[in-house]
């Protein structure tokens, strides 16, 4: 008996997950060749989207074809087309374009999952010398694509979040390595009484300003220069702490939270999002990957699950009120400041 169900099982699941990356450099090259900018407008036969895309007939058609049956191309008797969520997300003309991810994926990401190995044995990261993808942000030809794909990656969380917290309680928010203030953007055009800041290092502030004047509230957000770990956070009735702390080791997570407490009005709160591990720790498959990409980039760094989240907000005082997944991958979970009077 057992040798008949061991005869019945089929490698395919072993094999489909060894060559998953074949799908992931997929897309990594339609993005490179600009595919679906090009086929958003209109569908285009074979032969038209070869010469449009300047790739070779050889490989066109299963070129192609592997991205229709990726769900990325529609294709008709009309030709081939970009389909709904890559118009969405992979045509660059898009604000929702998420391409400068598969970019820095090729780039940064790639090479040092090649590495997992060696750092699974050592537990040391794996980050080049030299510095990361976009070396400290001095390209803007780096820099700003993938800017543009953090902001896209998160829309669907600013959006979420403006929902789940009573901001109407509330008059100021800090979001704690906002980047370009996409996040605080949202929360200010929903709410015309909040005011928002973004708290980052230094070398982010010319992309900031060049983004919150495009989106028109340069006069309602602004930017304070700092490093958490140096400079005291500027005061505000809630904090925002989004990809912020699994980046980070117990101490420096502590340090943080320790941090945003004491700049947190009375009464105010924190909203903490993350890619977090289910409790279990065996259904999040992406979050778990995701704390390994933490040990590849970060010196202590690592996913962590709610239960833990929760924890350490209630050891740096806060009362934890409320927890949801949120933009499809991440939980998010607000906590308060207990007011002066209780």
């Amino acid at each position: 008996m057992h040798a008949d169900k061991t005869a019945a099982l089929s490698p395919a699941p072993v094999l489909q997950l060894t060559m998953a990356f074949y799908g992931s450099q997929a897309l990594v090259s339609a993005v490179e060749l600009d595919v679906f900018t090009q086929l958003a407008d209109e569908p285009l036969p074979l032969e038209e989207a070869e010469r449009a895309l300047g790739i070779d007939p050889r490989g066109a058609r299963d070129f192609l074809d592997a991205l229709v049956a990726l769900d990325l191309l529609d294709r008709d008797e009309s030709g081939y087309r970009s389909s709904t969520v890559a118009r969405r997300y992979l045509d660059r003309r898009e604000p929702t374009y998420v391409g400068g991810y598969a970019m820095m994926a090729k780039h940064y990401l790639m090479p040092m999952w090649g590495k997992l190995t060696d750092a699974v044995r050592t537990g040391a990261p794996q980050v080049p010398t030299g510095g990361g993808f976009f070396d400290g942000y001095q390209d803007p030809n780096a820099a700003r694509p993938f800017l543009g794909a953090m902001d896209a990656v998160n829309a669907q969380v600013s959006r979420e979040l403006t929902e789940l917290v009573d901001w109407e309680r509330y008059t100021s928010f800090v979001d704690v390595g906002g980047a370009r203030g996409n996040l605080a953007a949202t929360l200010v055009n929903r709410y015309p009484d909040l005011g928002g800041t973004v708290f980052d290092l230094p070398q982010i502030e010319p992309f900031f300003q060049e983004h919150v004047e495009a989106l028109g509230v340069a006069d309602r957000v602004g930017f304070r220069a700092g490093d958490f770990f140096d400079d005291p956070l500027p005061q505000a009735d809630v904090h925002i702490l989004g990809h912020i702390l699994h980046y980070y080791g117990a101490k420096e997570r502590r340090q943080i939270l320790e941090s945003v407490y004491e700049s947190a009005n009375p009464g105010g709160g924190i909203v903490v999002y993350d890619r977090m591990i289910d409790d279990e720790r065996s259904e999040r498959a992406l979050s778990l990957l995701g704390s390994l990409n933490m040990l590849l980039t970060s010196d202590g760094g690592r996913e962590y699950t709610l239960g833990e989240c929760h924890d350490w907000l209630r050891e740096a005082g806060f009362e934890v009120q409320m927890s949801e997944p949120v933009g499809g991958m991440d939980v998010l979970v607000f906590a308060t400041k207990p007011s002066a009077a209780s």
